[in-house]
C-alpha cells in the first residue's frame, strides 16, 4: 500500500478537521502507525542531538509534540476498538498494542533524552508559568515511573514486561466480547415472558428476526439482561441468564452455563498480575497498587483501604439488615432462599411493595430524543451551552450524530458525538471518549472533538427509545465527562480534560447524575411519550423515597468491587493460583450470598484488566464524595445557580491536570469535602 492511498498517512480530514472514518479501513492502520512512528523518533532524535542548552521549549515542550501525529492514529484505532470492533480492527489488537507499547518504551527509557528532561526539571529554565511547571513535572514523573533512572539491564526487563502486558489487555477484551455475544436466551413460549416489561418483550422479538428465528431472543448486553433479571418471573429462566453473564471469561470451565470454548481469561488474569506486581517491584514499589496510587488522590493502599473500611462500616451493617428484610420477603413469596439471581427480582418486588413504585412506570416519561434535549438545555442553564445537530460528518457507524457545540457568545466550544445503541460490535457498558483532546495539536491549540458510547434500549417498531432511569442516569454521568473534555481550557492536550487523576477523574461525571435526581432537573425533559404530559410530582417523590432503598446493599456491591481490585494488587502474585478461589476469599466480608461454582466476578472485569482502573475502582465511591459535596451548595443555592456552575466550570471542567486536584477542590468549594456527604444523602450516616 502506497502511503498516497492511506487516508491515516496523508493526514486527510473531513469538515472540522475531523477523522473521515468512512475512508479508513483496518488494514491502514499498521503502515500508518509505523510512518508514524519513524516521524515521531526523528523528532526525538532531534531533540536528543540539539546543541543547545535544554529549556522548557526546545525539551519538554518539543516532547509533548514530538508523536502527536502516532498518538493520534492510536486514538481513532482505539475508538473503533471499543465502539465498532470489526473482526479486522479485533485482529490487530494485540500487535499495535505491543507496537505501540514499544515505541513508549523507547522514549521513556532514552537516556539522552531523559537526560535533557532532568536537567530542565532541575534548572527551571524557559518555565514562564505554572501550567509549564506542571507539565514539566508530570513529565520528569512519566519517566522516572516509567523506568528511566533505571540500570540498562533492568531497564530491558522492563521493556520486555510491557511488551506482555500490551498483548494481555487487548486479549481479555477479546474474550470477553466473544463471550458476551455468544450467549442468547431463545425463547419460544409466550409464558415465559411473564413479568418482562413489553418494551424489553418487543427488543427480543426484533432481536429473533434479526437472528432469522422464531420468538424472542435475550442477549447479553444490558438492555435484554437488566430487565430480564429484574421482572422475569420465570426463575429457572434468571438463574441460566445470570450465570451466563457471570461465568463469562470462563471459557471451557462454564460450558454448562452456554460459555464458549477459548475464551478463558482465568490465564489472563494471573498473567496480568504477575506482570504488573514484576514491574512495579523493578521499579522500587512494594507492589502495583502502591505504584498506582502514588499519583492518585489517595496516595497510598493504606489510605485507600482505610476509605474503603469506613464506608464498609458504614453500610454493612445496613446492608445486612436489608439482605434479612429480603429474605423475609422472599419466604412471603414462596422462596426457600435467596440465590444470587433472585435479588434484582425481588428487591424490585419489594420496592413496589413498600414506596408503591415500580422503576418502569419512569420509563414513558424517558423518550430518548426529549431525554437528549434535556441533556442539553441542562448544560444550556448551567453552562450556557447549545448544541446543533451537524451534518455531513464522516461517523464510523450510521446511527452515530454529531454535533457542534457553542458558548453564549456563539463561539466554538467543540464537536460532540453520539453512539447510544448495542451491537456485537461495540463493546458492554458506557464511556466517554476522545477523538481529539483540547489543547496544542499541529501548531495550534484547538478545541475538542469529544463523544459518549453507551448501550441503550433501542426504538421498537411502533415507538420511540423509551430509556430506563438508569439509563438516564448513565446517559447524564457519560455527558459529565463530556463536558470535561469539551470545556478544557488548557494549552497542553496531556493536561487537558480528563487526563487528571483517577480518583478525580469521576467528580464531574457523577455530579451531572444530581439533575436527574431532582424535579426541577426533570422537568427540563421528562415527559410522556404519547401524551406530553410533564412527570407527575407524585412520580418523581416516589422515585426519590426508593433513591435510598437498599442503600446499604448498593453501597456493598460497589465495596466488594473495589476490594477485590486492591486484594487482586496488594497480594503476592504467587499467592493467587485459583481466580475464583482467591475472589471467594478476598470478598468474604463484603459478599453476602454465596454464589455459584464457575462464576466469577474478575475474568469480566474490564475496568481494570482492560481498562484503566486497575488498583483504582474505589475512585468511584472516592469521587461519590466529591460530588455529593460539590452538589449541596447547588441545593443551598439553586439547582441552575450560574455563579456555582461558573466556580465549578472554572475550577473544575476547565483546569484538566494542570493543578493538584485537592487544590482544585479546594479552590471551588472554598474547604475540603467533608466526607460524610454521601453517607448522608445515601441515608446511611446514623450508621456510621
Amino acid at each position: 500500500m502506497s502511503q498516497t492511498t492511506n487516508p491515516l498517512i496523508q493526514r486527510k480530514t473531513g469538515p472540522e478537521e475531523t477523522i473521515p472514518f468512512q475512508d479508513i479501513e483496518p488494514e491502514f492502520f499498521l503502515p500508518a502507525l509505523e510512518h508514524f512512528k519513524q516521524e515521531a523518533q526523528s523528532n526525538v532524535d532531534a531533540i536528543v542531538g540539539s546543541d543547545q542548552e535544554p529549556d522548557f521549549e526546545n525539551t519538554v515542550l518539543a516532547l509533548e509534540t514530538a508523536s502527536e501525529e502516532l498518538s493520534h492514529v492510536a486514538s481513532i484505532y482505539y475508538v473503533l476498538f471499543s465502539a465498532h470492533a470489526t473482526e479486522g480492527i479485533q485482529k490487530i489488537a494485540g500487535e499495535v498494542s505491543t507496537f505501540l507499547a514499544g515505541f513508549s518504551s523507547d522514549v521513556t527509557l532514552n537516556q539522552e533524552l531523559f537526560s535533557r528532561i532532568k536537567s530542565v526539571y532541575e534548572s527551571r529554565k524557559g518555565i514562564q508559568n505554572a501550567e509549564q511547571a506542571r507539565l514539566l513535572e508530570e513529565t520528569y514523573q512519566d519517566f522516572v515511573r516509567n523506568g528511566a533512572s533505571l540500570p540498562e539491564a533492568k531497564r530491558e526487563d522492563l521493556r520486555n514486561i510491557d511488551q506482555e502486558l500490551a498483548g494481555l489487555s487487548p486479549k481479555f477484551s477479546e474474550n470477553l466480547l466473544k463471550a458476551t455475544n455468544h450467549y442468547k436466551l431463545h425463547l419460544s413460549n409466550k409464558e415465559d415472558l411473564a413479568g418482562i416489561p413489553e418494551m424489553a418483550i418487543e427488543q427480543a422479538a426484533a432481536t429473533a428476526r434479526e437472528d432469522g428465528k422464531e420468538g424472542w431472543v435475550f442477549t447479553m448486553q444490558f438492555p435484554d439482561f437488566m430487565p430480564f433479571m429484574t421482572y422475569a418471573e420465570n426463575r429457572e429462566l434468571r438463574k441460566q441468564m445470570y450465570l451466563a453473564f457471570r461465568s463469562r471469561g470462563m471459557g471451557e470451565a462454564a460450558t454448562e452455563y452456554g460459555q464458549p470454548a477459548g475464551t478463558d481469561n482465568r490465564p489472563v488474569v494471573l498473567d496480568i498480575l504477575k506482570l504488573r506486581e514484576k514491574r512495579a517491584k523493578l521499579l522500587g514499589y512494594g507492589n502495583h497498587a502502591e505504584y498506582i496510587l502514588e499519583k492518585r488522590m489517595a496516595r497510598s493502599p493504606e489510605n485507600v483501604q482505610s476509605f474503603l473500611d469506613r464506608l464498609v462500616d458504614a453500610s454493612l451493617p445496613a446492608a445486612r439488615k436489608e439482605q434479612e428484610e429480603l429474605a423475609e420477603f422472599a419466604r412471603e413469596m414462596g422462596y426457600d432462599s435467596v440465590q444470587p439471581y433472585d435479588i434484582r427480582f425481588l428487591s424490585e418486588k419489594l420496592k413496589q411493595k413498600v414506596h408503591q413504585f415500580d422503576s418502569e412506570e419512569l420509563r414513558p416519561y424517558f423518550p430518548l430524543d426529549r431525554v437528549m434535549k434535556g441533556l442539553f438545555g441542562t448544560a444550556e442553564k448551567l453552562y450556557g451551552l447549545s448544541f446543533e445537530l451537524k451534518e455531513g460528518i464522516q461517523v464510523y457507524h450510521p446511527e452515530v450524530q454529531v454535533y457542534q457545540v457553542s458558548d453564549a457568545a456563539g463561539q466554538d466550544v467543540g464537536l460532540f458525538y453520539v453512539d447510544l445503541f448495542p451491537r456485537e460490535t461495540k463493546k458492554s457498558g458506557a464511556w466517554m471518549t476522545s477523538f481529539q483532546e483540547q489543547g496544542l495539536f499541529r501548531g495550534k491549540v484547538r478545541r475538542p472533538h469529544i463523544g459518549i458510547v453507551c448501550n441503550f434500549t433501542k426504538p421498537g417498531k411502533d415507538r420511540p427509545s423509551l430509556l430506563s432511569y438508569d439509563e438516564v442516569r448513565t446517559l447524564f454521568h457519560e455527558f459529565g465527562h463530556a463536558l470535561h473534555g469539551l470545556l478544557s481550557r488548557c494549552t497542553y492536550s496531556s493536561l487537558a480534560g480528563t487526563n487528571v487523576y483517577w480518583d478525580f477523574v469521576e467528580l464531574p461525571s457523577q455530579f451531572m447524575e444530581n439533575w436527574v435526581r431532582k424535579k426541577e432537573g426533570l422537568d427540563l425533559f421528562a415527559a410522556h411519550y404519547q401524551t406530553g404530559e410533564s412527570i407527575p410530582e407524585e412520580l418523581v417523590k416516589k422515585m426519590q423515597a426508593s433513591e435510598t432503598f437498599r442503600a446499604g446493599w448498593g453501597f456493598m456491591t460497589q465495596l466488594n468491587y473495589a476490594t477485590l481490585d486492591m486484594a487482586f494488587h496488594t497480594t503476592p502474585a504467587d499467592q493467587i493460583q485459583d481466580v475464583e478461589q482467591f475472589e471467594i476469599q478476598a470478598t468474604a466480608k463484603t459478599s453476602l450470598v454465596e454464589d455459584a461454582p464457575h462464576t466469577c466476578f474478575a475474568t469480566g472485569f474490564g475496568h481494570i484488566f482492560a481498562g484503566g482502573y486497575s488498583a483504582g475502582y474505589y475512585s468511584y465511591k472516592w469521587a461519590e464524595i466529591l460530588e455529593a459535596d460539590a452538589f449541596e451548595l447547588f441545593e443551598e443555592k439553586g439547582l441552575f445557580d450560574r455563579d456555582c456552575a461558573d466556580r465549578f466550570r472554572g475550577f473544575i471542567l476547565e483546569k484538566g491536570n494542570t493543578q493538584d486536584p485537592a487544590e482544585l477542590y479546594r479552590s471551588f468549594r472554598g474547604r475540603d469535602p467533608d466526607p460524610d456527604a454521601l453517607l448522608r444523602r445515601e441515608g446511611l450516616l446514623k450508621t456510621a
